[in-house]
């Protein structure tokens, strides 16, 4: 077999990295590639679950003796550190590779070091390559990490002129079946999904993860958390269902702002610490606003549907905007058909100043 260019292997352990996309928390994806001394791809692998083997690991127990010279190709800097696993600088360094080229530093106070672990032993350490790549596939988890609060999206449904239900309220179905479906996709990648209460009390929504083919519930469910401040959620609502975990969030508990809702701020750094690394804000509009007016969201979903209702509720409310210079401004990051809808993808421009 022909050997691989570093850069080539990279570009594959990014590609392996995103396999593990909601299922690694609250670890990092992570992807590895092995070439051996030759420059041919011995090994792979990447993280598949939470507790289970790094990247590094995999890709050295297929490599075998063949990795003792070679050069670990790795999405972040190896861990230094024992957890559930041991540090896989001390792998790569009883494996005898000479060269890691690593894409990000890891920012995790607790893991990082690996890099220094490895020079100190006589490896090659190279830091950068494809980074901005690596960053962008494993952006939840590092944005959590060095500020200490979830990623947040805020993920909405409308109809093209902003309705999110028509005058009479209803709302079933503003978008189609397979926006829904992608929906589900979405909730599958993150840890938590966000709702207010006013939405819980509205439309009663159950706010899990659902398998693409039969609707069945997913393995793995994000948190349900319920914003309400008062403690107004019913009893009987079906976010208390048992299909998966549920945190009714209130004022009480987590702190008030001056207006006693719930501090925002405040909730985000206990879903951190409860191992939030990326949250879904689902409704409703209010909420929303509150996110989009304290600079908490991170990444704006927005389906978009091919229908105009002219009346109604509609998908934001107050948003600290109060003149066309105070607009919160978006860049576009994608715009892809979904079924007869829209799906846009935006992220919030940081103001200057």
């Amino acid at each position: 077999m022909a050997s691989v260019p570093v850069d080539e292997a990279m570009r594959r352990a990014i590609a392996l990295a995103a396999r593990g996309l909601g299922t690694t928390s609250p670890n990092p994806v992570v992807g590895c590639v092995l070439l051996d001394a030759g420059g041919e791809v011995v090994g792979e692998g990447f993280h598949a679950y939470a507790g289970g083997p790094h990247a590094e690991i995999v890709a050295l127990a297929q490599a075998g003796e063949r990795a003792r010279g070679g050069t670990a190709v790795v999405t972040l800097e190896p861990c230094d550190h024992t957890g559930r696993t041991g540090p896989c600088s001390l792998a790569l360094i009883q494996a005898g590779v000479a060269r890691v080229v690593v894409a990000v530093p890891d920012p995790n106070p607790v893991a990082s070091g690996g890099a220094a672990t490895l020079r100190a032993a006589g490896v090659a350490v190279e830091v950068g390559l494809r980074a901005a790549e690596a960053e962008a596939g494993n952006v939840a988890w590092l944005t959590s990490m060095r500020r200490g609060w979830p990623y947040v999206i805020w993920k909405y449904a409308a109809t093209l002129d902003g309705r999110s239900a028509a005058a009479d309220g209803t709302s079933m179905w503003i978008t189609s079946e397979a926006a829904r479906i992608d929906v589900h996709a979405l909730r599958g990648t993150v840890d938590a999904v966000i709702a207010g209460v006013g939405t819980v009390l509205a439309d009663d929504p159950r706010l899990t993860a659902r398998n693409l083919r039969d609707g069945s519930l997913a393995i793995r469910q994000p948190l349900r958390v319920v914003v309400d401040s008062s403690g107004r959620t019913p009893a009987d609502a079906r976010v208390r269902d048992g299909a998966a975990r549920t945190w009714v969030a209130t004022a009480a508990e987590v702190g008030a702002d001056p207006d006693g809702r719930v501090d925002l701020p405040a909730l985000l750094a206990e879903l951190h610490h409860r191992g939030v690394r990326a949250a879904l804000l689902e409704g409703g509009p209010r909420l929303a606003g509150a996110f989009l007016a304290a600079g908490l969201v991170d990444r704006i979903v927005g389906y978009v549907a091919p229908k105009l209702l002219g009346a109604g509720p509609t998908a934001l409310l107050d948003a600290g905007v109060g003149t066309i210079a105070d607009a919160i401004d978006l860049e576009l990051t994608d715009v892809t058909q979904v079924g007869p809808d829209l799906r846009i993808t935006a992220l919030p421009r940081k103001k200057e100043g």
